[in-house]
């Protein structure tokens, strides 16, 4: 039941993370903004209107998501679970009545807190637990629950806005925070089971401290402070990148590409289907072919801009589509936990909360830039700037990564490659 729970919590989440993007047109004019046309400044002030709701979404999880595990480990999983379904019941329901842009923002905090400092904090363990023998096969599953919302979300909000029905978008998400919250009540969680009889127990805090000697004894020098903030750092490039084309796509091929509505919104399922796939092959590679997670994060890097240019200069559907199924493999499909695995290379110990903190502060800028240039600039310009901001990002990362290979060979002895 409890790993059923976390899936049903992530397909939802997966909604979560796209209704203000894909529903864009219908939220502004519901918040009284004149959306009839797209070059008045009407029209842009509601597109920054949206942008600003998405900013309040990654703010929430920038300041949960360093505090989530801690209150997770110390409460149990249910609660988190059941804390993080009634927020999401409680955004999804004031979304669905408010008609005022400020209250909406404030829902997305509220999804964003609920989402990282409630849902990750616990669900990611909690399956880890329920499934013991395969760990790492329950943390994809999470990855494809969360897809497969993010692959049909935006067609069905296509079809439903066009059938004049596009409140059902809302209560889609809605009624599956009502069935989470009822799966969450009724499950038992591994953690929350044994916590009781393995209180007081210092067993697992010594073993992993002998693993944390253990990795670092395996350095010849201690890295720096720079190569370890650059390992920091990727997380930023990379959360930009990929909540920015996440976010942002159909609103590229609506305005500067100039596909119909459900070819825009297909990019960015095909953007999701790229991600699966990824997980699959980057899982394969690692674990049979023993590869580097260094190595990976450098050729995801190198393709993630190969990929950008593509979308940026080649304005053909099929390059177009071929280019956005490239960015969500090589961006979207598992190099963040990749570069998680770099930051513990370098820096062992519990640092996932500085590399997630500086995730969330990327999820939280691109919205805010991309709602500041769409107030300067217009709708097209904006998404368009954005896209070349996160080409630059995603060179840098490149960068980034060639002078980790480097150092690694310092540090380690021998080449990441």
């Amino acid at each position: 039941w409890s790993m059923i729970c976390v899936y049903m919590a992530y397909l939802t989440h997966g909604m979560q993370a796209l209704i203000f993007s894909q529903n864009q047109v219908n939220f502004a004019t519901k918040w009284g903004f004149d959306m009839t046309d797209p070059s008045s400044a009407a029209y842009a002030a509601g597109v920054a209107a949206v942008s600003t709701a998405i900013a309040w979404t990654g703010f929430g999880k920038f300041i949960s998501v360093w505090i989530g595990g801690e209150i997770s480990d110390r409460v149990g999983r249910k609660k988190l679970m059941i804390g993080g379904a009634i927020l999401y019941i409680i955004c999804f329901a004031t979304m669905f009545v408010t008609n005022n842009a400020t209250v909406a923002a404030i829902m997305g905090l509220l999804g964003g807190i609920a989402t990282s400092g409630f849902w990750d904090a616990s669900g990611y363990p909690a399956v880890q637990e329920a499934y013991p023998a395969a760990p790492g096969s329950a943390l994809i599953m999470i990855k494809f629950f969360v897809a497969l919302s993010s692959i049909f979300y935006p067609l069905i909000c296509v079809q439903t806005a066009a059938a004049g029905n596009w409140k059902i978008n809302i209560v889609i998400p809605l009624v599956l925070s009502c069935v989470v919250l009822v799966f969450a009540c009724i499950a038992r969680f591994v953690y929350d089971d044994e916590k009781a009889a393995n209180a007081g127990s210092g067993s697992d805090k010594r073993a992993d401290q002998a693993e944390i000697d253990a990795a670092k004894a395996r350095q010849l020098v201690a890295p720096g402070k720079f190569t370890a903030f650059l390992t920091y750092f990727y997380a930023f490039l990379v959360m930009a990148v990929m909540y920015g084309a996440q976010q942002y796509t159909k609103a590229f091929g609506l305005s500067v590409c100039g596909l119909s509505e459900m070819q825009a919104a297909g990019m960015t399922s095909i953007y999701t289907i790229g991600s699966i796939c990824a997980v699959i092959f980057w899982a394969f590679m690692m674990a049979k072919l023993k590869w580097s997670p260094l190595k990976v994060v450098l050729i995801d890097s190198i393709c993630t801009a190969v990929a950008l240019a593509g979308v940026l200069f080649i304005h053909q559907v099929a390059i177009i589509y071929i280019a956005i199924a490239m960015l969500g493999f090589f961006a979207a499909g598992g190099a963040l936990q990749t570069g998680l695995a770099v930051v513990q290379l370098f820096n062992p110990g519990p640092n996932g909360g500085i590399y997630y903190t500086f995730m969330g502060a990327a999820s939280y800028l691109i919205p805010v830039v991309a709602a500041q240039l769409t107030k300067a600039s217009g709708e097209a310009n904006a998404v368009y700037s954005l896209m070349i901001m996160l080409l630059v990002f995603a060179i840098l990362a490149i960068l980034s990564s060639l002078y980790l290979v480097a150092q690694h060979k310092k540090i380690f002895g021998k080449s990441a490659l």
